[in-house]
């Protein structure tokens, strides 16, 4: 049945056999561009570079706006670009994945500079650099201690549901902007309400430059979709502020934007403050990685390559390390970037390094003619590239598929917009670890009878009612692993089975296919639960048991509690030795036997 997701109908030709093929060793496993950069065929060279001045094209103005959103001068903005584009192509795994400042990584960033409290402009730049370092410390050690797996705690509802959420926050924030309004205080409601409140401030000028804008980068995206429409928007902005003079009317500008190379340097930060920002830079890499590794992801599954998310730690935390060594925001993967990059035609990894060049050339040469750009244009293009992150569509998708996800997500929605950023972030993720817990101690118990015409097979009853089960036993299959958080429960559910059987059985049998292993208190439990059933006449076994459960079983008691030849290959060795027939009773488990 369709579920309304997309498909991988325009996935192109995957060769399987890459998939077993040995990893790179030595450096070039750590630098991945020296395995395939020697290989480069030259013939993409012309793609390459059309998708890099494409690229280029996209990432300047938004750059720009982005560093605004963060609380930083433009040209931090442009600084990020020059360290994280390349950065990535020497690091990263993925072929299409453009590196570069993002709106989460901005307001991110921006929330955890004024967790600190009130500072001075120039405090407040060492306090973001400061914490874009810290992001790349952060990488960098998850990288070496191979710790990929953690962006999987990250369910997609709740980290669609915090993209959401900041789009909704990004954009209240910027309207002020777009209306030349002072903004308000407060969360993104109260922000909202004082916008308001306060609409007969509008400055008329402002509004028609961002409305203006805003317009053309609709138009441009809906009919014209190969243009560039945030370069143009920007060209035409500074155009018509320069020959009208809007800054005389009221219109605010960016100001002058310094050229030439940026310094490179370790902020000087107050020690009482290194505590706050760094817990601050934990939340940001744990979305910048999800949000990367998701974006690669989806690129690596349509081309047939394999990404690697250690080494994508260890090039996100190059890339944010170069980028805050010089001025520059925390840097990540962008899908709607990386999706312009593939869609302009780009081949290889080489095409951010064509952009990595033009904004050189842009930083050295450049940055005067950003002298009249209008702020309104800024938020205008912020508003915009936000608006793509709008989930009404895939919210209602999971409405309809899980509503307990769904509401984790709109729980995450709420705590972003009524709360605050980094709030919200940690409400969505304890909410999924606690439903993570709530499930993993809470699993299924099937009650199992053999498959009618299939010897040896066993299904669930519940799914299968008309199987017929075995006369006075209880065959059980726990289809989870069982561990010391669900120990109790799955104690009380086969004392709650038994009881509630008719007539009692003769043997209980316990399938646990599941455990790779077994901990002492889950060990204990079925100690004490065989004791008991035993005292009440039933008999106890276990079935399909891994030999790290067996070793761990013998080690704590639990098999000479239940018996040497109470531990079964299978179901059906069990059920055959402890039928009420006697079938094959008093026969030695050679299983077992051999194990021990």
């Amino acid at each position: 049945m369709a579920s309304g997701r997309s498909s991988s109908a325009g996935a192109v030709a995957v060769d399987p056999r890459t998939w077993a093929a040995p990893r790179p060793s030595g450096l070039r496993r750590f630098v991945p561009i020296l395995s395939w950069l020697p290989a480069y065929d030259r013939r993409s060279a012309r793609f390459d570079l059309i998708a890099g001045a494409t690229v280029w094209g996209l990432l300047v103005p938004e750059s720009i706006a982005y560093a605004g959103l963060a609380g930083l001068p433009p040209e931090a903005g442009l600084y990020t670009l020059l360290a994280t584009l390349a950065a990535y192509v020497v690091f990263g795994t993925s072929r299409h994945l453009v590196v570069a400042a993002t709106s989460a990584s901005a307001v991110l960033l921006a929330t955890a500079v004024a967790s600190v409290g009130p500072v001075t402009v120039d405090e407040y730049a060492a306090n973001a650099a400061a914490v874009v370092l810290f992001c790349a410390g952060l990488l960098l050690l998850a990288g070496v201690l191979r710790l990929g797996f953690i962006a999987q705690f990250l369910s997609r509802p709740v980290m669609e549901g915090f993209v959401f959420g900041l789009a909704i926050f990004v954009t209240v924030k910027q309207l002020p902007k777009l209306f030349g309004i002072p903004k308000g205080e407060g969360n993104s409601l109260q922000q909202l309400a004082h916008l308001l409140t306060h609409l007969d401030e509008t400055s008329a000028a402002t509004l028609a430059v961002g409305a203006g804008a805003l317009m053309l980068l609709v138009m441009v995206e809906r009919f014209a979709p190969r243009l560039p429409g945030g370069l143009l928007a920007l060209v035409l902005g500074i155009a018509i502020s320069g020959a009208l003079d809007l800054s005389q009317h009221g219109v605010a500008i960016v100001g002058t934007v310094p050229s030439g190379l940026p310094s490179v340097g370790i902020p000087d930060i107050k020690t009482g403050d290194i505590a706050t920002l760094m817990a601050a830079a934990a939340g940001m890499v744990l979305v910048i990685f999800s949000e990367s590794l998701g974006a690669a992801q989806a690129f690596a599954t349509k081309y047939g390559y394999e990404i690697d998310p250690n080494q994508e730690l260890i090039a996100l935390g190059a890339a944010n390390a170069g980028s805050g060594l010089i001025g520059g925001l925390a840097g990540g993967g962008s899908l709607s970037q990386s999706a312009v990059n593939e869609s302009a035609g780009a081949r290889s990894e080489v095409s951010p390094l064509f952009a990595s060049v033009l904004i050189l050339v842009t930083v050295l040469f450049l940055t005067p003619l950003f002298k009249n750009l209008p702020e309104a244009v800024l938020a205008a293009l912020i508003i915009h590239a936000v608006s793509r992150l709008w989930k009404f569509k895939q919210f209602s998708l999971y409405y309809r598929e899980q509503r307990i996800e769904f509401w984790l997500g709109i729980a995450t929605i709420a705590g972003v917009t009524l709360i605050d950023v980094l709030p919200g972030l940690l409400i969505g993720v304890l909410a999924m670890l606690l439903l993570v817990i709530y499930n993993a101690s809470r699993p299924h118990l099937g009650v199992l009878a053999e498959v009618p015409g299939v010897p040896g097979a066993y299904g669930d009853v519940e799914r299968h009612p008309e199987y017929e089960r075995m006369p006075e036993l209880l065959v059980l299959r726990l289809e989870a692993t069982l561990f010391y958080a669900n120990a109790t429960l799955v104690r009380d559910r086969i004392k709650y089975l038994v009881g509630a059987s008719d007539p009692l059985p003769r043997a209980v049998i316990l399938e646990l296919t599941a455990n790779a292993a077994l901990d002492i208190t889950s060990a204990e439990m079925l100690e004490q639960l065989t004791t008991t059933l035993r005292s009440a006449g039933i008999d106890v076994a276990l079935a399909d048991l891994r030999r790290p459960v067996i070793d761990m079983a013998r080690r704590t008691g639990l098999v000479e509690t239940l018996g040497e030849d109470r531990i079964f290959v299978t179901v059906g060795e069990a059920v055959r030795t402890l039928s009420p027939t006697g079938r094959g009773a008093g026969s030695q488990n050679e299983y077992f036997a051999g194990l021990l």
